[in-house]
């Protein structure tokens, strides 16, 4: 789920220039491409933990994280229509201000992947996996990673078939969720009190919401990833703004309803102790066996941790392709031709991260990252509002992209001392990898 690089010195297409993809997405397709990015397994797995940041009302900190994605989302729009070609934050960043933060971009989103493989295999361990087997989570992160890795080797059409089953399987069970706490709560069994708990022991309300929204932003990520097929929408001036704002209303909402139902079906204090979070939701309904939701949901995880793996090691490949990372991730299998050392190594990656950190702490590793790519698409966007282009795009208000790099800050105000250890670490070879990029590139840091 995350964006291509291009090479540095990247200029947007002259006017009149034809594109050699073909156009063939309309703003209904353009639209479920973005929905079926961003509706993901984080969700599945993340529920708990942001009711430990947050309290019960778990709706609260998704709907606070879906309106600060809103604010990045519109800098994307503008971005997009006003360049309608791949390249994402990396371009953006590099045509703003040079190859160094051009890299640095691309170089948080390959390692914004990496983190999120290791919180989705390290969450494929947990409750779910325990209603048919009981093993080390040391076991199943590798055997997990290891069959990923391997699927993900023998090529990306068996990778993208998969993709397809397993996202309408995954889709089904939020909307299974969502139904299962209407029914809790037409029966009388469910706590509508829960919906206004706000806060814990350690924090009030306000720090609360912004704590449990940092995690439950993990849940919106993808979004960023629809800028790779903008030349290939068939009107990206009206269809981009439309789809993006429509999916991301729609999977809020999504979300939003799935709070809600584990809130008022399951203790908050329950809630928070369980790595199958929406497995105890389906446990208070009844009437559902919880093995098949449990493997709705290992389907789910599986699913986004196949995709997010595949658009690793492809960036990966393409930036090691570029010259701006070791040569030897270059390498592909004779008849797959699929980038097996790309693969390899941003699947190693992914373990040992698994094995040192837990859902949490990975997410909001991921978090972190992302903050930094989306601060730098924010303000990108006002250093590059003196670019006049021929076309017609869309135009976000001046307040926004200010208030979408804002709510990048405050949100990294909010994360833990230990992230940022661990985040630090991963800018810093970014930082230093990105002077010798900028460097070779013989451009301006």
């Amino acid at each position: 789920m995350w964006c291509d690089v291009q090479p540095l010195h990247t200029t947007p297409p002259a006017p009149g220039s034809s594109t050699p993809l073909k156009k063939a997405l309309t703003t209904s397709l353009l639209y479920f491409f973005i929905l079926g990015d961003v509706l993901g397994a984080g969700v599945y797995v993340l529920v708990g933990q942001v009711a430990a940041e947050s309290g019960g009302a778990v709706w609260a900190p998704l709907l606070v994280a879906l309106c600060l994605a809103l604010l990045t989302a519109a800098s994307y729009a503008e971005l997009v229509t006003k360049y309608p070609r791949a390249g994402g934050a990396s371009h953006y960043a590099t045509l703003a201000y040079g190859p160094f933060l051009g890299f640095l971009a691309g170089f948080c989103m390959l390692a914004a992947g990496v983190v999120s493989v290791a919180a989705l295999a390290r969450g494929s361990g947990g409750d779910y996996l325990a209603e048919f087997i009981t093993l080390p989570v040391v076991v199943v992160t590798i055997v997990f990673l290891s069959a990923l890795a391997l699927l993900n080797a023998r090529g990306i059409r068996e990778s993208t078939r998969a993709n397809v089953v397993a996202t309408v399987i995954e889709v089904g069970g939020l909307l299974l969720v969502i139904g299962l706490g209407a029914w809790i709560v037409l029966r009388g069994d469910g706590d509508m009190g829960r919906l206004t708990d706000l806060g814990t022991e350690h924090e009030g309300p306000v720090a609360a919401l912004l704590s449990g929204a940092v995690l439950a932003y993990y849940s919106f990520v993808g979004f960023e990833t629809s800028v790779n097929v903008a030349e290939e929408t068939r009107d990206p001036r009206r269809s981009y703004p439309r789809a993006l704002f429509g999916a991301l209303l729609t999977a809020g909402a999504v979300y939003a309803l799935v709070g809600v139902a584990a809130a008022v079906a399951v203790p908050t204090g329950k809630l928070t102790e369980s790595s199958g979070p929406l497995l105890e939701v389906v446990r208070t309904a009844g009437g559902v066996p919880p093995e098949l939701f449990s493997a709705i949901a290992l389907v789910a995880v599986a699913n986004g941790a196949l995709l997010t793996g595949i658009m690793s090691s492809r960036l990966a490949y393409g930036m090691a392709r570029d010259g701006l990372l070791p040569h030897f991730l270059t390498k592909v299998l004779p008849g797959r031709r699929t980038p097996w050392t790309a693969i390899a190594t941003t699947s190693a990656l992914s373990l040992l991260l698994a094995l040192t950190g837990g859902v949490s702490t990975l997410a909001s590793t991921l978090v972190l990252l992302l903050l930094v790519v989306f601060f730098l698409v924010n303000t990108s966007l006002l250093v590059l509002r003196r670019d006049t282009v021929p076309q017609d795009h869309f135009r976000a208000p001046t307040l926004i992209p200010v208030l979408g790099a804002l709510s990048c800050v405050l949100l990294a105000t909010r994360i833990e001392q230990d992230v940022w250890l661990r985040g630090l670490l991963v800018l810093a070879v970014g930082a230093g990898l990105g002077i010798i990029a900028a460097v070779r590139s013989r451009g301006p840091f």
